[in-house]
């Protein structure tokens, strides 16, 4: 089969397209036939080694020279070409989605995938639709529904509302029955307003943190403000939810990236300040998966694609989402 696969750290210029085995589906697996993949922040993070603090707490991801696991990707929607030993809730010719997440490898023709990690994929999306969906839908489903614990008649605010998690925190917000507000960049006003923003700042002309406007609900995708300044802008009895960002180095990587301001949140949470919430450790999780499916399958959300990429170009793909900024999701059709 072909596959998008890396050896050792470095730009996309490392990935390489290759031939290797296809794999088996082992007991409790399910071998998918990839029909899209979608490029996340973390693909670029993981392709770099960036953060280096990474590499020390994130031994299943990180090698010392190298990624843990060869073939990029985690993000996947596809047709199901045989099944393993146990394994009775799929078979051959279902059409499911679902995200890898540690154990990579969906730029490729064929992966398996054990069963806590996908699910039937909604009715009515394309795959490359559904590709787009469960590592950034699962993160701002738990984001607003297990971490802010979002309720109706709220505000909040989404600092980096046209990326891949910010798109779909925008509608879910709308679809929990919130007062949403967007932070993005000029270009994607329109988009995020499309999605159903009830207002949109742009970041280039304001700062939120400055506004005098509070939130009950300010999360954070960006990392681009301090915790104070964050701070500043949530409501007394509201919360700060971090998501870290997924900024790039400029090329290089960083020696605490992203990290450095979940790692001051769980700090802040430690010594009794309830208001802020580190958005860590998300797992793949098919209850968010099934939950989201109910969601666009209701038309509550859509995914928001900004472009494709066939698999050679995979390191385009990469590039265009970690240099040239992307906006919402960038997926790669095998």
């Amino acid at each position: 089969m072909k596959a998008i696969v890396q050896q050792r750290y470095g730009s996309a210029e490392e990935l390489r397209l290759i031939d290797l085995d296809p794999p088996v589906a082992g007991a409790g697996e399910v071998l998918v036939r990839v029909r899209a993949a979608a490029v996340n922040a973390r693909d670029w993070h993981v392709m770099r080694g960036d953060p280096y603090l990474a590499r020390l707490m994130m031994p299943a991801n990180f090698g010392p020279r190298g990624p843990r696991r060869a073939v990029r990707g985690s993000d996947f929607a596809g047709v199901v070409e045989a099944v393993g030993a146990g394994v009775t809730d799929f078979e051959p010719g279902d059409e499911v989605y679902g995200d890898l997440r540690e154990a990579d490898g969906t730029f490729a023709e064929l992966v398996a995938v054990p069963l806590g990690f996908l699910e039937r994929k909604p009715e009515g999306l394309t795959f490359e639709q559904a590709a787009a969906v469960p590592l950034a839908g699962t993160t701002a489903l738990t984001a607003l529904r297990d971490f802010a614990k979002l309720r109706p008649g709220e505000t909040i605010l989404v600092n980096g509302a046209s990326g891949g998690v910010g798109t779909f925190a925008v509608q879910l917000g709308k679809a929990f029955g919130a007062s949403v507000t967007g932070v993005c960049s000029t270009r994607n006003l329109g988009l995020v307003t499309e999605l159903g923003a009830d207002d949109v700042i742009d970041y280039k002309r304001d700062d939120f943190t400055r506004s005098g406007e509070r939130y009950d609900v300010v999360l954070d995708l960006v990392g681009n403000h301090a915790l104070s300044e964050l701070l500043r802008a949530v409501r007394p009895g509201g919360r700060l939810v971090l998501g870290g960002g997924g900024v790039s180095g400029g090329g290089r990587p960083t020696v605490f990236g992203p990290m450095a301001l979940v790692i001051r949140a769980q700090l802040a949470a430690r010594f009794g300040d309830k208001r802020v919430i580190p958005l860590t450790n998300v797992p793949p999780s098919p209850e968010a998966l099934a939950t989201l499916r109910h969601h666009l399958e209701a038309g509550d959300i859509t995914p928001a694609v900004d472009r494709t990429f066939p698999l050679e170009k995979a390191a385009d793909a990469i590039r265009y989402l970690e240099i040239d900024h992307a906006r919402a999701k960038v997926v790669i059709t095998v």
